[in-house]
């Protein structure tokens, strides 16, 4: 497959009262053509600033890009001036956010909204772009498109606001389609459907979509690949064969055990403590303070990046040919170093 995205050693921090905040530490990752690559993790791993550096959205006042790479079309966008990078934003990889509810202009009307950015970026006339707007409507399924266009944003319902920005985000038929947490303001019903209505619009459009989510149930449901996060850094990243049947890091195989199944006969198993303090990051391994099988090298240096297949790799010294194959518990940490 073609790599469509490329995010290399990607470091982001975060100034603040309290001193720095290393949200982002160290992110490498492929996103392939015309697939979805879910990135999980609990909240505060850094997936949204990740997906927000894509896209040079970071708070300039705050957020700095330490060091790091994000490659698309053979250009850094790291190193694009911001006139440069508004001409891909929007048109080439666009966003959906988390919240539908705020992210619309209630003083404009939603044909105005709609058709702001490819008034913007496409050469088309005022007749085209109305044309445009109302297929687009159509292809996320609101009804009556024509006459939507009039209305305004408090006459949609919650559902309805999302597909509106769905069908903003895909206006311009970007290439490249980041959607941060699009379902978790929606009740199960409608989640449902904009799930399905992603699936739908892929196969139409053929667009790569990246998936920000805290919610296992909807990886399962759309995601190709899944890169699982945990205190700024990427454990764990494979198909959603390899996560959901062969998790290898002991956080994946605990987000896992923590989420209910209709076939489940055991009591969820919770994942103890907290994550870790991203003022003074661990040397070693994020979750060692939470891992059941933590040994002593994981207090004190950075599990490298073991290959278990093909498309499967992780970050934790149980998957290194020297580590001890029994499960150490943290209060018995072995001595391999």
């Amino acid at each position: 497959m073609k790599k469509v995205l490329q995010i290399i050693d990607l470091h982001v921090s975060f100034r603040t009262y309290g001193g720095s905040v290393q949200a982002v530490r160290g992110v490498n990752v492929d996103v392939y053509e015309k697939e979805t690559l879910a990135i999980v993790g609990e909240s505060g791993c850094g997936k949204s600033v990740t997906s927000q550096s894509i896209m040079r959205l970071l708070p300039a006042y705050s957020a700095h890009v330490d060091q790091g790479e994000i490659w698309f079309q053979d250009r850094n966008l790291l190193s694009l001036s911001e006139k440069e990078m508004r001409a891909i934003r929007g048109v080439d990889i666009s966003m959906i956010f988390q919240d539908p509810m705020t992210a619309l202009n209630p003083t404009l009307t939603i044909g105005d909204q709609l058709m702001e950015a490819a008034k913007e970026h496409q050469k088309l006339t005022k007749k085209e772009v109305k044309e445009a707007a109302i297929q687009m409507l159509d292809l996320v399924g609101i009804p009556q498109p024509k006459e939507r266009l009039k209305q305004y944003p408090h006459q949609f319902s919650g559902g309805m606001r999302q597909r509106l920005m769905i069908a903003m985000a895909l206006i311009c038929e970007p290439k490249v389609l980041i959607a941060d947490e699009p379902t978790t303001a929606l009740d199960v019903t409608i989640q449902a459907q904009i799930l399905e209505l992603f699936k739908e619009i892929q196969r139409k459009t053929g667009v790569t979509i990246i998936l920000i989510t805290h919610d296992l149930g909807v990886v399962a449901q759309v995601a190709d690949r899944v890169a699982v996060m945990y205190g700024g850094k990427m454990v764990e990243t494979g198909t959603r064969q390899d996560i959901f049947y062969s998790p290898q890091h002991p956080y994946t195989k605990g987000l896992l055990q923590s989420v209910p199944r209709l076939d489940m006969k055991d009591e969820l198993i919770p994942i103890e403590g907290s994550p870790p303090d991203l003022f003074a990051p661990p040397k070693g391994c994020p979750y060692t303070d939470r891992c059941p099988a933590a040994m002593k090298v994981c207090d004190h240096i950075m599990p490298h990046e073991t290959q278990r297949s093909p498309t499967h790799t992780v970050h934790c010294w149980l998957q290194d040919e020297r580590a001890n194959q029994a499960m150490l518990s943290s209060t018995q940490r072995g001595s391999f170093s």
